[in-house]
């Protein structure tokens, strides 16, 4: 289903295209691609990406419109230094990473604003607070959600000896076997895999599982100043980095799928199952209802994001290369 894809070979019709096409106000014509290559993980922000291909969203930019699905960030950064794949979702601090690297690479969008939930088996456990020396699994250690979960546990002022015990797990599938068996009692998992939890904890009749509260809901009252966490989006590769035009029209299209996504969960789900068959559409769909979905261009939530950076720069300065991206780097 996912093909293997190689390098591409552009074909720049710029003249060509500026005496045939009509191109809007403040948008610059982009170039004829042979072929274009989107990419992203078995997460939501990848779900409008589906869609663009379905619906052949970039038609007028090329004849062949591909996929491709990446299964965690260490193998994204790979594909794109490789230049194996043009445009790809990725949490917000890879693409910032990225360019204070000095790879020219632009964040397009921000679509992701809410993803981490916190899952247990206790019922006395209803915020994060409630988690003072108790175990936590978390699937993650050196990618965003830990550092923001490192952040947000720091802010709980747990007493002393009540700290919260991380137990890193080697992924999110460890992480859900460990709470089916019941070797696990709280888990921090992203979507869907939260939602999938549940749904497969449901279809052997296991103990209650209680969808407790998620990491943004708690981040808003521990960080008023700082509500909105602009967590995955949609970067451009320095393939295709600096067609301003393609990029503009790639977060156009972006945003028209996350809204189709939005209003119409059940078919996007549906969707999703086709073309990544191991994700039941029931806990797809669960997944689409519990996020706010919502796709802004990375220009426009600058100021969030440079909160957010600012942050991970002093917990965490590594996941974004020790400093803030330069002006050029929040596009289209």
């Amino acid at each position: 289903m996912f093909k293997a894809l190689g390098i591409r070979s552009i074909h720049w019709a710029g003249a060509l295209l500026a005496g045939l096409l009509a191109v809007a106000p403040g948008l610059q014509a982009a170039g004829r691609y042979d072929k274009l290559t989107l990419a992203g993980p078995a997460a939501l922000v990848t779900y409008p990406l589906l869609h663009m291909v379905e619906t052949g969203a970039l038609a007028e930019y090329t004849g062949k419109l591909e996929f491709r699905l990446w299964q965690n960030p260490d193998q994204l950064r790979v594909l794109l230094a490789k230049k194996e794949i043009d445009f790809s979702a990725a949490p917000s601090n890879l693409p910032a990473l990225m360019a204070n690297r000095g790879a020219p690479v632009r964040l397009l969008n921000i679509s992701v604003w809410g993803i981490l939930w916190l899952v247990s088996r206790d019922p006395e456990v209803k915020s994060f607070s409630d988690l003072a020396g108790r175990e936590l699994l978390a699937p993650f250690q050196r990618d965003l959600p830990a550092a923001l979960l490192e952040a947000l546990l720091i802010k709980q002022d747990f007493p002393a000896g009540k700290q919260v015990r991380l137990r890193h797990t080697r992924d999110s599938q460890d992480a859900i076997a460990l709470m089916l068996t019941g070797q696990g009692q709280n888990a921090l998992l992203v979507e869907p895999t939260a939602s999938l939890l549940m749904w497969r904890n449901q279809q052997q009749n296991g103990a209650p599982l209680y969808r407790v509260e998620s990491l943004e809901d708690s981040w808003r009252v521990s960080f008023p100043d700082q509500a909105e966490l602009p967590q995955a989006g949609v970067m451009a590769n320095a393939t295709v980095a600096q067609d301003i035009g393609l990029s503009q029209a790639v977060e156009q299209a972006y945003a028209e799928s996350a809204a189709w996504c939005t209003q119409n969960p059940g078919p996007c789900a549906g969707m999703v199952h086709r073309h990544i068959p191991h994700l039941p559409a029931d806990a797809v769909e669960s997944a689409i209802r519990a996020t706010r979905l919502d796709s802004r261009p990375a220009s426009e939530v600058r100021p969030q994001l440079e909160a957010l950076y600012t942050l991970l720069g002093k917990h965490n300065p590594q996941a974004i290369g020790g400093r803030l991206p330069d002006a050029g780097f929040y596009g289209p």
